[in-house]
């Protein structure tokens, strides 16, 4: 017989661009591979939705994370000049509300996947609504709109995670350990 949990359907919603600057502003490179694994292991979720700008060249990488097991939802990117640098902005968080919102019904609890407090709203209502399972957060730096969830052990720290999740070289043409 099945218990409770395995019947339910853990989606969870990642915020790329929160997620990968939150990682690197801690000096280590995240592991996709990895970090898919966990999300099903730890949580047994079954649709990993990453919301990831779209600029041309980067297919290698779009290619590589549904490798991994991620849907990719692509928001268009704007390049602007900043200071004489060229830089890309492709802000994700309509994207993630919304499709959170289409795929409402289609499962049981959802994971966040990121510290912005611009999620505030989507958290607050999945909470209520008992479909909110927890926030991942990258940093301990993640916003204070957030915090109320903390009370709830909601929030866990992927900057705490760090040994499981660090992407490690073996030498062998710089790929990850298996």
């Amino acid at each position: 017989m099945k218990n409770k949990k395995s019947k339910q359907k853990i989606y969870a919603f990642i915020d790329s661009q929160n997620l990968n600057l939150g990682v690197k502003s801690q000096g280590w490179k995240f592991d996709w591979r990895k970090f898919r694994q966990y999300l099903r292991n730890k949580y047994n979720v079954s649709k990993a939705y990453l919301f990831i700008g779209h600029v041309a060249g980067n297919e290698f990488l779009y290619a590589f994370l549904q490798e991994c097991g991620f849907i990719l939802i692509f928001k268009p990117t704007l390049e602007y000049r900043r200071n004489g640098r060229i830089q890309v902005k492709g802000n994700v968080d309509a994207e993630l509300v919304l499709h959170s919102m289409i795929e409402y019904t289609n499962y049981s609890k959802a994971i966040i996947v990121s510290g912005d407090g611009d999620f505030h709203c989507l958290i607050e209502y999945l909470e209520e609504k008992n479909k909110l399972l927890k926030i991942l957060a990258p940093t301990k730096h993640y916003s204070g709109l957030l915090r109320k969830f903390n009370d709830n052990n909601y929030i866990v720290r992927i900057d705490l995670l760090r040994e499981s999740l660090e992407q490690k070289k073996t030498g062998i043409r710089g790929r990850s350990k298996p």
